[in-house]
This record gives C-alpha cells, structure tokens and sequence, in this order.
C-alpha cells in the first residue's frame, strides 16, 4: 500500500521576521537533518521518491539528511509553507494583533491568524486559505497515487494541514498541532482503500539520546 512519510525541515532562522529571511536552515538544523537522515540509514528506512518544496529550507533538509544519496528529489512548490510572517503583519496592521516576542504567545496568536486566514478577514493576502488547502490536498492526492515509499520534506504548516484534512480538525485543533511539530520531526501516512490513516506523529528517535535534548526545538 503507498506509504508517505513527512520530515518538517530543520531549525531555520529563528531571528528572522519575514518570510526570505526565515528561509535557510540554521548550523543546528543541518545537524538535525543528518542525524535525522543516519538514523534512517541506520534503521533501513529507504524511499523510491522524494518530494521538497522550493523554499531553501526544504532543500538544504533533504540534501543534509542524504536524501539525494538514493532519489531524485522532486520539487513541488504546492509542498511550499503558506506565508506565515505576511499574514502576521497583515493582522496586526488590520486588527491589531501585535506579533508575540515568545514561543508561549503564539499559542493565542496562531489560531487567531489562521482563523481569520480561513474567513478570508486579511485583506492582501498573497494566498488564500481555499487556494492552500486545495493545493495541499492536490499535492498528498498526486503523491498517493505515486509508487514505492515516498519521503516529503516541508514546513510545519503544510503537515499540520495535512493532519487537519486526516482528522477533520477545526481551527484549534489545527493550531495545535501546528506547534508541536518539532524540527526534523517525522509523520507517517499510509493509503488504506484509498483514505490516509496517520499512523506516526511527530517522531523525533534521532534527537532522544539525552546529549541530544537541546537539539529538539519547534522554531
């Protein structure tokens, strides 16, 4: 049965505030990506197709993790994280929700964007939520229907959109597995009759060993 296996890219740049800043992988997320890419060696963990975004991010995570040892990899810019800094910006000029400066204020922030990003109440945004769903779920339909395992490296916002289409979940629940996902963080589907069945998430057994602890990180 097809089998897909999704890997969020390693820690970017965590001092950025805008979306071109962001996008490039830290020291640490190119040392998260290899250690995520020896354990699959390790382990056995081959894929026949590998699948990134365009953004810089998705790229530098698969080439650090090996993943071109193996496959071609395939970019596909419906795979690319939706703009979440712009949006930002856009609510806090429109409706003034300041941009928090903590990780524990996001957990208020983000469904109020992506809430108001679903109700289409930001004005200019460059994407709307319809317009990403629809390419999310066009992306994982096109790659089920591929053969052989296949490997996606992306963003934590398309995961946990992908996990809101599994789960049916509403825009807390989405919220919230947005930030848990962690850098290099691996979730797993498999294609039963033709409907996704989450089987693994958020997986981090490369970062579990206790001199690895500090490595494990969400921005």
């Amino acid at each position: 049965m097809p089998h897909i296996t999704l890997v969020r890219h390693g820690q970017a740049n965590t001092e950025a505030r805008d979306e071109v800043s962001y996008d490039r992988l830290s020291d640490l997320g190119h040392q998260q990506a290899r250690w995520l890419g020896d354990h699959m060696t390790k382990t056995g963990d081959r894929f026949e197709r590998v699948y990134t975004g365009t953004m810089t991010r998705h790229l530098e995570t698969a080439q650090s993790m090996g993943a071109t040892d193996h496959a071609t990899i395939v970019q596909d810019p419906r795979l690319n994280e939706f703009a979440y800094f712009t949006l930002s910006h856009l609510m806090e000029e429109q409706h003034g929700l300041k941009v928090p400066q903590e990780r524990e204020g996001f957990i208020e922030h983000l469904p109020r964007v992506l809430g108001a990003w679903q109700d289409d109440a930001i004005q200019g945004a460059p994407e709307s939520y319809q317009d990403f769903a629809a390419r999310v779920s066009a992306a994982m339909s096109d790659i089920a229907d591929g053969q052989g395992r296949a490997l996606v490296v992306t963003s934590g916002g398309l995961i946990g959109t992908v996990l809101r289409q599994t789960l049916n979940l509403d825009v807390q629940g989405w919220s919230q597995m947005c930030l848990a996902i962690m850098n290099t963080s691996v979730h797993r589907w498999q294609m039963v009759l033709g409907n996704p069945l989450l089987v693994q998430f958020n997986a981090i057994p490369h970062l579990e060993a206790p001199d690895r602890h500090t490595a494990q990180t969400h921005l």
